[in-house]
């Protein structure tokens, strides 16, 4: 038994390092150890790391750098064959630097970070979990789109040298529609109803690509389900939780459990990888039966429809001709925290006239990772690049993701160059072939009339 240190009481993080035989499996899975070759900035680095500091050892700036160096991808996940829990190591390591000492047991690390670097994130984390704050950034956003001056920003030599994050964000940043959507409390099914679901509209999501919840209701109702959409959910908590702000993270979760179990629905369905994972996991945060309860009805998107055309009837939606090369991006918190990768794959296949083809790395994360490409721009880009490189390669003409961010991060990457494929959610694909609409309409903007939802 592993004797209980303040940073680790139950002497539970102890025993995770233990099951590191350092083999290293990890390393071609892990997309920092790819793009400087330093053990440190690997996950079995990482692990040393932490078994230094739950040792006694300092946790001094040069540990917090390589800890914030890492995605939380989970690619080393499935690539270890001791089943090290990384996941667990990397989130409790992050609550060290980010929760005060006294709610932890970690020593102070705020001198740690600059007095920038942690203007940044107090910047970041009071605006994206808040969709109201967020939207409110899109009147500015607009104007600078309009006038030119994003592009000004975005090349200047000046703000890339003192903001290289403000720069980041106006190359991720979508042309946004003025005005907020009109979302309707519920939506009934087609035809004969089979299931009664909730469907998370999240922060990112709702602000920035309302067309994709759009479209998702969509198919969810040709499929036969009634759509309820609680209007006092917020954050699920997701990037909170993956950047080591635990307690803030928490809160979001209660409120969350809160919002859909007054809905009264059947299954919880996320469109966004990043919030799925985290719903899955508020165990992790909190000791309650409810939440164990809750995390059992979420169901990513693709995931729900697998099990509701194995268990319900099959397809109910016919699927018209969508004749277009789609190379598919596997988001990481779905492919390697969720485990969900046969289920996008086989949907997709599903659609007449579609040929799926997938990158090279395909296992490789985009380099957006929640928050990472804002807080991390230098290696997040890099590792943009190196996907875009590799989705071009497939001769797609359509890129199909499942997650917001890395929707951004890739469109972003793949502007870049000449002819950039188009990218979209796979509820986008799934909608536009059920409603007969041809692949260019995969590039215009979404709407925001309310017969959108129907």
């Amino acid at each position: 038994m592993t004797d209980p240190t303040p940073l680790d009481p139950d002497g539970r993080l102890a025993g995770v390092v233990s099951d590191c035989v350092h083999c290293g499996f990890c390393l071609p899975a892990c997309p920092t150890y790819q793009l400087w070759g330093e053990e440190m900035d690997s996950p079995r680095g990482r692990i040393h790391l932490i078994s230094q500091v739950l040792g006694g050892e300092p946790l001094t700036g040069a540990v917090v750098t390589h800890l914030d160096r890492c995605l939380g991808c989970m690619a080393c996940v499935p690539a270890c064959p001791s089943g090290v829990r990384y996941n667990e190591l990397i989130e409790a390591a992050r609550t060290w630097t980010e929760e005060p000492p006294a709610r932890t047991g970690a020593p102070a690390v705020t001198t740690a970070r600059s007095l920038r670097d942690r203007a940044v994130r107090a910047a970041v984390f009071a605006t994206f979990p808040y969709p109201r704050r967020l939207r409110a950034l899109t009147g500015p956003l607009r104007l600078a789109q309009r006038t030119g001056l994003d592009r000004l920003l975005r090349d200047s030599r000046t703000v890339g040298r003192l903001a290289p994050e403000l720069q980041t964000s106006l190359r991720l940043a979508p042309r946004t529609s003025p005005g907020r959507p009109v979302v309707p409390a519920r939506i009934p099914a087609r035809g004969l109803r089979r299931a009664v679901v909730g469907l998370l509209t999240g922060c990112v999501q709702q602000v920035f690509f309302p067309g994709v919840n759009a479209a998702t209701v969509r198919v969810l109702t040709a499929e036969g389900c009634d759509v309820v959409i609680p209007e006092a959910q917020g954050c699920c908590g997701a990037l909170s939780m993956h950047c080591g702000r635990a307690a803030e993270a928490a809160r979001f979760a209660r409120q969350t459990i809160t919002a859909f179990g007054r809905a009264g629905v059947d299954t919880v369905v996320v469109n966004s990888a990043g919030c799925g994972s985290a719903m899955k996991e508020y165990t992790s945060l909190l000791a309650d039966p409810q939440a164990a309860q809750f995390s059992g009805k979420v169901r990513d998107f693709t995931e729900f429809l697998a099990e509701l055309y194995e268990h319900g009837g099959g397809v109910r939606a016919v699927r018209r001709e969508f004749p277009v090369m789609a190379a598919y991006h596997a988001a990481c918190h779905l492919e390697h925290a969720q485990g969900v990768r046969d289920q996008p794959r086989e949907l997709l296949r599903g659609i007449p006239g579609l040929t799926l083809t997938e990158p090279a790395d395909r296992g490789m994360c985009c380099g957006s990772a929640g928050v990472y490409n804002l807080l991390q721009p230098g290696p997040a880009t890099e590792l943009g690049q190196r996907k875009a490189q590799a989705l071009r390669a497939t001769g797609a003409r359509l890129v199909v993701s499942a997650n917001p961010g890395c929707t951004l991060q890739i469109a972003a990457a793949l502007a870049a160059g000449d002819e950039a494929p188009a990218v979209a959610h796979i509820a986008e694909v799934l909608d536009a072939s059920i409603r007969g609409l041809p692949v260019t309409a995969l590039r215009e903007p979404a709407g925001h009339t309310p017969a959108d939802w129907a």
